[in-house]
């Protein structure tokens, strides 16, 4: 039988995680300690509240069927913790849109809105899911460049006239993955005031909001005057409650948007199983106490490693929340090379930069997905790394 993958399906590059693990498998195998800080999944367990609404409902025998959307319940939820966390009020039956897990609403935002052709402005970097989206729907990303000498924000006046009056969607993620880039209000301003000049949909990706290490909220680009009438925004309950596994995120934001993405998602699936519905309930209506916690914990690996890879003589972007660091090595070779070498040198597994993009050249991701001792310990074991056989500094 002659079995032959569609032609959709070149689009999508093999993913470089497995490789990552397979080397530090192999190194682990050999006797030496690892420290992964290449994937973003928090290794905190939820909150026992959440554990436990979760057994209970798993264990009652009508919680089987399929659900077909989010239950009002949990948009309530979501538009009372909009409300007590950024004073943005939602309506619960046309401004909420429960997806499974961020990652398949990302991929399939660009499918309802662009047609073939149609440009859609997203970051290098960028998170992997944004190309895969815009890819399948036949659409062409043009890259905004994150770079140091822009605070590694968008530079939105570099986009061309010409492309900006072609684009249809632009993809924002602040703090964001893999460059953990602080937004600011005025920042979102400007991206209010470029939707409305070249009628482009916004959306943020607020995955990381949680992830604030200064100020007293987290920010949303839903705040910013004429947010709603452009945009939207999507959250995850995969970092901030340490629920990734269960695959429960939301979209939120104009109503004619959310109404063309859940006629899209009609077609597509049956609702995520209500009793993980009802743990994220748990986790909105509890989330003061539960990412306040959380945030005192990161916080202090953000510091650690922050520091820890600067004294290394490192060059580290700028970051005051997010779960990543995004560092810059002195070392004049190719990152996914170097980053297979760092695994065999030292056990300390990060991601090359340029999985999320060209931009990443030179450049590695690391999670803060440790405690605090294991990531001094990486932080150690980095200092032992030596190139000199098959890299030369970059100072020399």
């Amino acid at each position: 039988m002659n079995i032959e993958p569609s032609r959709k399906m070149s689009i999508f590059e093999p993913a470089i995680f497995g490789d990552l693990k397979a080397a530090a498998a192999a190194k682990q195998a050999a006797g030496y300690e690892v420290y992964d800080l290449s994937l973003g999944s928090p290794d905190l367990p939820p909150d026992e509240k959440i554990r436990k609404v979760l057994s209970e409902q798993s264990f009652s025998e009508h919680s089987y069927g399929y659900m077909l959307t989010g239950t009002k319940r949990f948009n309530e939820a979501v538009a009372n913790y909009y409300k007590r966390r950024v004073n943005v009020t939602l309506n619960p039956q046309t401004e909420i849109l429960q997806t499974m897990g961020s990652q398949e609403g990302l991929v399939h935002l660009p499918i309802a809105f662009c047609n073939e052709g149609d440009i859609v402005l997203t970051t290098n970097p960028g998170y992997v899911a944004y190309d895969a989206g815009i890819k399948l729907a036949g659409a062409v990303p043009y890259y905004m460049n994150l770079t140091e000498e822009n605070g590694y924000l968008p530079d939105l006046a570099a986009i061309p006239e010409e492309v900006a009056y072609k684009a249809k969607l632009m993809i924002l993620n602040l703090p964001g993955n893999p460059v953990p880039a602080m937004p600011n209000h005025a920042f979102f301003e400007k991206v209010v005031a470029f939707a409305n000049k070249y009628n482009v949909i916004i959306l943020h990706d607020a995955a990381y909001s949680e992830f604030y290490f200064s100020g007293d909220t987290p920010s949303s680009f839903l705040t910013t005057p004429g947010a709603m009438e452009v945009g939207m925004e999507i959250n995850s309950l995969s970092k901030s409650f340490s629920l990734a596994g269960t695959r429960i995120a939301y979209l939120v934001g104009n109503a004619e948007m959310i109404s063309i993405m859940k006629q899209l998602k009609s077609n597509l699936d049956f609702g995520i199983f209500s009793p993980i519905q009802e743990a994220g309930i748990t986790a909105l209506n509890n989330a003061e106490e539960i990412t306040d916690r959380l945030r005192q914990l990161f916080a202090e690996r953000h510091k650690v490693l922050m520091q820890g890879i600067m004294d290394l003589g490192w060059t580290v972007a700028p970051s005051n929340g997010g779960m990543f660091v995004w560092a810059k090595y002195p070392y004049d070779m190719d990152d996914k090379e170097f980053a297979f070498e760092v695994i065999r040198q030292t056990g300390v597994v990060t991601v090359p930069g340029t999985v999320f993009g060209s931009e990443g050249a030179g450049f590695v991701r690391l999670a803060l997905v440790q405690d605090v001792e294991t990531l001094k310990k990486a932080v150690e074991q980095l200092k032992t790394l030596n190139l000199e056989t098959c890299a030369t500094l970059v100072n020399n």
